[in-house]
């Protein structure tokens, strides 16, 4: 696909895009009406009927029973016979997953040696040796019991004059941390809050609970606890109630500010980046413009050192078989396997299946089933090793290309990749969802330039440019990496401006 070639006035060589020379069907790049024509490799097709833009139109007749293929892979089979410049949709293709006879790597693959020469960021050196994009205090609360105090807490300070070297006090309230099982759920929560309390972006925080709850906040602050000086625990039984807990940790994070009055931004290397990638509101175009390009980005960051974190099990499945290929061992393929088949135990519990997840937004932006939105979804990881697989809000440890599992679900995914330590997070989005998180900074990319006109107000990047002829991928991809860098400086992204703070941890137990 000659990217370059195509222009905004649509013609019979630009109105579709063919993204592989097996595929038996294009992309709409605007709305093809009934008996216009699109020219395909030298070839000429009539359209039959009305397709909507970024909605697939059959190439060649295609037998029923057949497979449909896009990206040069499997997307579903044709449920009827279906004609050259005919729709293709949920009406006419048919979901069926696919059995792979996986590639596994052979032989171990070596990290890249660093380069001489690393671009830089301004960032806060804490003592692990991570780096943060921002210096926040956290209130986190053990349980849904102390939620609305945490909450209380942060918006307490809002309006007054903070040391300059402090982004905020952002609250983490949730629905969890009591009437959960005890076990692999309060564990993963554990996890989790624990991320969050350490997290590079953090430079001090409180653990509030209400004093009763399942998640005690002891497991932050006990002997087995890593030490911190600048983590506190309360509760609101032991101070008195709500407004006597506000007090009390209104007084001890004044004096948190003053421990780390001193820290200032410094200059670090880029490949302290630790880059969550994720995608929302998606729609047939993330797969050809957004995620392309962010792949790119990772692959920049990868080559550099950096880490560039792909998350969402649910929707990298039916191109699971892609990733294995790329992993740098035998272990960290059946790691990610393991997480793809945990993930279907988890969902056949509910007599659930990995194609509910597209959306009614999804389809509508002409994602026929999740084997399409996950061949798709994995461009955002670009073409480097897959160095790591890790749990659900695991720490990261491995520069590269790394796999987290964790739900479809935004918010529940980011929460992930930030406990997971994160520092910075690229959201691509064709539909325009419009989500952030309180600590780390989001970066919105817009599949299209209808969505990034329409929501300008919420959107950083409009890598619409791509299928509008007026940039290629790479150019795209260069834009999100400077992006990145000056967002991980300070620059305040457009979720950050309007004061997103989604917070959501994945519950996988039942409720007592």
């Amino acid at each position: 696909m000659q990217l370059l070639e195509i222009q905004k006035l649509p013609t019979a060589e630009n109105s579709a895009i063919h993204l592989h020379a097996t595929d038996n069907v294009a992309v709409a790049r605007v709305a093809l009406a009934p008996d216009s024509v699109i020219r395909i490799e030298g070839e000429t097709i009539s359209v039959r009927d009305y397709v909507p833009a970024g909605h697939k139109v059959a190439l060649q007749r295609i037998a029923a029973g057949e497979i449909v293929r896009r990206y040069g892979q499997n997307i579903g089979r044709a449920k009827v016979e279906i004609e050259p410049g005919q729709h293709l949709h949920t009406h006419n293709v048919g979901y069926q997953e696919t059995e792979f006879d996986y590639r596994y790597p052979v032989g171990e693959v070596a990290f890249p040696p660093s380069p001489a020469n690393v671009p830089t960021f301004m960032g806060f050196v804490r003592e692990d040796g991570r780096v943060g994009t921002r210096n926040y205090i956290a209130v986190v609360a053990a349980s849904n019991c102390a939620a609305h105090t945490s909450e209380m807490i942060a918006a307490s300070f809002r309006g007054q004059v903070l040391p300059g070297n402090i982004d905020g006090v952002v609250a983490f309230p949730h629905g969890e941390g009591c009437g959960m099982s005890i076990g692999p759920d309060s564990e993963q929560l554990q996890r989790t809050l624990t991320g969050v309390l350490a997290h590079p972006n953090i430079a001090a925080a409180v653990i509030m609970g209400l004093g009763c709850e399942v998640n005690q906040i002891e497991h932050y602050l006990g002997p087995n606890a890593p030490k911190s000086t600048r983590l506190v625990g309360l509760t609101v039984q032991n101070s008195g109630g709500t407004s006597g807990a506000v007090a009390a940790a209104r007084r001890e994070i004044l004096q948190l500010m003053e421990q780390v009055a001193g820290e200032r931004r410094t200059e670090v290397s880029a490949s302290k980046i630790v880059l969550g990638l994720n995608c929302g509101g998606s729609d047939s175009f993330s797969g050809i413009t957004a995620n392309p390009a962010l792949g790119y980005t990772s692959d920049l960051l990868a080559a550099i050192g950096a880490t560039a974190v792909l998350a969402e099990t649910t929707e990298i499945f039916g191109a699971e078989h892609l990733l294995v290929e790329r992993a740098r061992n035998r272990e960290v393929a059946e790691k990610l396997l393991g997480f793809v088949k945990g993930y279907k135990t988890y969902l056949n519990r509910f007599g659930g299946s990995f194609d509910d997840n597209p959306s009614p937004g999804n389809k509508a932006g002409g994602l026929t089933n999740i084997l399409e939105k996950s061949l798709g979804a994995v461009a955002k990881a670009g073409t480097s090793t897959l160095t790591d697989a890790v749990a659900y809000a695991e720490r990261i440890k491995t520069p590269g290309f790394v796999f987290m599992d964790t739900p479809g679900y935004d918010p529940v995914s980011l929460t992930g990749l930030a406990a997971g330590g994160c520092n910075v997070i690229a959201f691509t989005t064709g539909r325009g969802s419009a989500i952030g998180f309180p600590s780390v900074p989001v970066i919105k990319i817009a599949s299209n330039s209808f969505t990034y006109d329409r929501m300008t107000e919420n959107m950083d990047i409009n890598a619409g440019r791509i299928a509008d002829g007026e940039a290629t991928v790479r150019q795209v991809g260069q834009e999100i990496f400077d992006e990145v860098l000056r967002v991980a400086s300070g620059e305040k992204t457009k979720a950050e401006k309007l004061g997103h703070q989604e917070f959501v941890p994945w519950r996988i137990g039942p409720v007592m």
